[in-house]
């Protein structure tokens, strides 16, 4: 399936420019999605915006943006001056500083995209600058206004391309609930043990490591409700494990998993 180009425009460096495109580089298309039917006319369900006292349908002409500022009393805010507090130019990726690799913190990171030149013109001053950032090691900061928000991203040379992210805001991330004691210690035989499982478990990565069994079963299911048209029995939950009292070692759970490890196949 081809990859949909969902934003163009220019990335820019001082005074080089480059045509560039944007592709989300994740999907959520193979995802089950559902629709709300009427149970009894198998009907779609619609939404729509109605009015919380008349309970009448308001139309898209009579709706408005609000912000309270006291019990039912709002400021009014219209499209057009909710966009004119935007960037002056939405299609433009200006970098305006650069950070060193791996300065940002993952919990910034917020969404990925496939970032390329989008004519044979703007290829040379797209390699260039990926080619800059990479001798230096470090990732663009800039500002864009992408999904109807202004957003900090960050550029990341990546292989051929350039990876934009879109980074979340200092009020998006919270602190910690709790700190952890630096000062504890580790027992020795305990870290050993542990050093030794994740070595034996250790393997090379691969995308089927973050299979959806959820989405799976879901398939599974409605294959079998398209086969049948019937209802399926439901489930038997399994018996409620009971509960000996014993508190688990966790030297012997490291052992129990090691002496599993080295029984299977390898």
């Amino acid at each position: 399936m081809a990859r949909q180009t969902f934003w163009k425009g220019y990335l820019k460096l001082s005074l080089v420019t480059a045509a560039v495109s944007l592709t989300p580089a994740t999907t959520e298309s193979n995802k089950v999605r559902f629709h709300v039917l009427n149970r009894q006319t198998k009907n779609r369900v619609e939404s729509r915006y109605v009015d919380s006292v008349t309970h009448k349908p308001v139309a898209d002409r009579d709706q408005v943006k609000g912000y309270p500022r006291g019990e039912d009393d709002y400021v009014l805010l219209e499209d057009e001056e909710i966009e004119e507090v935007g960037l002056e130019s939405t299609r433009t990726i200006d970098i305006d500083s650069f950070v060193p690799r791996g300065s940002i913190d993952w919990i910034w990171y917020d969404k990925p995209h496939f970032l390329a030149p989008e004519d044979k013109v703007g290829v040379e001053a797209f390699c260039v600058i990926r080619e800059a950032m990479k001798a230096n090691d470090v990732v663009g900061i800039a500002r864009l206004v992408l999904y109807r928000r202004e957003r900090a991203v960050l550029l990341e040379p990546q292989g051929k391309g350039i990876i934009l992210w879109t980074l979340r805001y200092g009020d998006e991330v919270r602190e910690p609930l709790a700190k952890i004691d630096d000062k504890a210690k580790v027992d020795s035989k305990l870290l050993t043990l542990m050093k030794q499982l994740v070595k034996e478990e250790t393997k090379d990565w691969s995308p089927t490591m973050l299979q959806d069994p959820i989405q799976k079963r879901l398939n599974s299911m409605i294959r079998g409700k398209k086969k049948s048209l019937k209802q399926a029995a439901p489930a038997k939950k399994p018996p409620p494990v009971k509960s000996t009292g014993n508190v688990i070692n966790i030297m012997d759970a490291l052992k129990k998993s090691l002496a599993e490890g080295n029984r299977k196949p390898r």
